[in-house]
Order: structure tokens, then sequence, then C-alpha cells
């Protein structure tokens, strides 16, 4: 089968062609990302109304370019998804409307599909891994861990109790004067610190549970720097090696835990999974692999490109919804707030390890 997909949760807009086979393994045909970093720079962070209006000016655009690439016509699709959330409500809307007139004209099924979900499925995409597995996503908005257990099936074993580890970094470069976007300048310039001078705290470590805090550490690095003013640039340096260290030893203790967690309840995972911005970070990427073999199982990292928003992974999810046909009307409406755990998984039984979703 052959879905369109369209990304416009937040500030990148995306659209991209993908092909399931009857097997279940998957191609990408065309995958198109415009990022509005430079609209949102002067700003210092996503303003959801500059946001909405690139997505409406750029996104057919990007649909017709995603369609050429891929050689395709809209009559040859079976299916047409979007990201319906979580996200900016703004781009909800325009994403998920133009699906709609889409699938309308052409009479295909429309595929609402959960932003998360769709990272959740990346690595059935590009590594055809089986179920079940554990993902760890962490991106600006989300920091979690969930057992992967089925399409429409996901347990999340911990969870943020307050800022996402993509938010903190981009607080804690704007609390530094770094430029826009913050995840990416303080990895440059931790380059140049010392991670030991400053003894920053380790929220959550050593804890049974797989939950996450970084407000404690973002006030602690804040107090830090305030004592350091004026900053020189090997203060920042310092102070950015310092905060990248304190966050990856925190996600290696929240992953063994959040792993143990998944062993007990579901059995050994056949990998770790890692999505979302963050999975870019190199010294995060350095410690998944550790954590995966302390865990017994393998690290599954897809491609950095496909670790952040795109419209390839909505599509997919959207192939694999397709395939159980997990279809969604015409009167579905955009949800700013949607748990993974609250998507809707197959009828069929033997579907994943879980029977009812839980609740968020």
């Amino acid at each position: 089968m052959i879905v369109l997909g369209l990304e416009t949760t937040c500030d990148e807009t995306a659209a991209a062609v993908v092909e399931r086979d009857d097997d279940g393994r998957g191609r990408i045909l065309s995958n198109v990302v415009f990022s509005q970093i430079d609209e949102h720079a002067a700003f210092g962070g996503v303003v959801p109304e500059i946001a909405a209006r690139a997505h409406v000016e750029i996104l057919d655009g990007l649909i017709a370019q995603a369609m050429r690439e891929a050689g395709r016509s809209f009559t040859t699709l079976d299916g047409v998804a979007a990201a319906a959330g979580p996200g900016l409500i703004g781009g909800l809307i325009v994403g998920l409307t133009t699906a709609k007139a889409i699938a309308l004209v052409h009479e295909k099924p429309l595929l609402a599909v959960n932003h998360l979900e769709a990272h959740a499925l990346t690595a059935r995409l590009t590594n055809d891994l089986p179920f079940p597995y554990c993902l760890f996503l962490a991106s600006g908005g989300h920091t979690q861990i969930v057992a992967v257990l089925g399409v429409g099936d996901y347990v999340r074993l911990g969870t943020t109790l307050d800022d996402a580890i993509g938010e903190a970094f981009d607080k804690t470069a704007k609390v530094l004067g770094l430029d826009y976007p913050g995840g990416p300048a303080v990895e440059r310039t931790a380059r140049d610190g010392d991670p030991e001078r400053f003894a920053l705290p380790r929220p959550m470590v050593g804890r049974p549970d797989a939950n996450f805090s970084l407000s404690g550490l973002k006030t602690a690095l804040r107090l830090e720097a305030e004592k350091c003013a004026p900053l020189s640039d090997q203060d920042v340096a310092d102070l950015c090696a310092s905060f990248q260290q304190a966050v990856a030893d925190m996600v290696k203790d929240r992953l063994r835990a959040g792993l143990r967690l998944f062993r007990e309840k579901f059995g050994q995972p056949m990998a770790l999974v890692a999505a979302g911005g963050v999975a870019s970070n190199q010294a995060i990427r350095k410690l998944l692999n550790a954590s995966a073999l302390d865990g017994g199982t393998v690290l599954v990292l897809p491609r950095p490109e496909l670790c952040t928003d795109n419209g390839a992974m909505i599509a997919w999810a959207g192939a694999e919804r397709l395939a159980y046909g997990l279809t969604d009307t015409l009167d579905t409406a955009p949800k700013p707030r949607w748990p993974l755990d609250r998507v809707r998984k197959p009828a069929e039984p033997g579907l994943g390890l879980t029977g009812d979703p839980v609740s968020a």
C-alpha cells in the first residue's frame, strides 16, 4: 500500500510518501521537510501563530514535491495520513484539514495519526523491527520511556514530571545567551568545556520508577551562571558541558530503570529504540548503546533525519494502521493533547501483549 503523510505539529512542515509491502516491510519513496528555524530564531522559540501561517504557505508545495519525487499520483494512493496530535493546534488544523481535503476529493481513507505513535513505529520502517520493544522518546516537547507492544498498543513506563529534555536544553541555551535552536548550540559549546567543573544535580537518579525531572537541574544551572556573572566564553562552555553530562547521567540511570520495568512486565525487549531530536545529541547517543547492552538487548537508532519530525514517520504509522483497518472519519478533530496510551488499537485478539489501553 502507498500512503501520503503530512506532519505539521510544531515548526517543521513535512510531506512524504511511504510504501508498505504485504509482508510488513517499508520503503520511503519521498520525504520532504521544511524547517521554520529562521522564522522563529529572533524570538528564541517557536511562536504558534507564525508556525501555523508558515504551514499554510508551504504545505501545498511540499505535497506536490513529495508526490513528484515519489513518482505517484493521488489516484494511486491507498490512504492519506496526517498528524492529528499532540501538538500546536494551529499547525494540527492545517495538516489535518489538508489531508481531509485530499482524502475527500480522491475518495481515499483518512488516517489521523498520533505524532508519538509515529515516532514509536519508525524503527519498524527503518529496521523491520518486530514487537515488543522499548522506546526512549526525547524531544523538545516529550520525554517518555514506552513499551511498544503492537500497533496501537503502548504502555508508558516513565515520563517527565515537569520539563522535556529538549525543552531543558533550549532554556539552558537561552540562559547562557546561545543561539536558537538551543539543543545543538549547547552540544557544540559543550565540546570546549569541562563537564566536571560545576557540580549539578542528577534528578531522580537511583529511584525505582523510570520518571524524569528537569526543573531542578535547570534552576541549579541558572544559579551557577549567576554566581559566575559576567560569564566568559569558558564559563559558558563549562556550564554547557556540566549540564549535558548531568542529563546524560540521568538518562542512563532512567533507562536502566525503564528496561528493568519492561522485563518485569513483558519479558525481554527485542531492542531499545531511541527517537526524537535529543537522540541526535552525540553524548546521549554514546550512552544509549551502553544502556541497551546493560539491559540485555540491542540499540536501534533510526537515521537522525528520521528521529526528528518528518512526514515519513506519519505516512508509515498511517500505513501500519491502515493494514488493520484503523481508518478515521472526516469529522475527526485535532487533539493538542493526546496521550500515546489513549491511541485506538486493533480489535483483533492476540495483537500485542496487553488487554485494554491503560489510562493516561
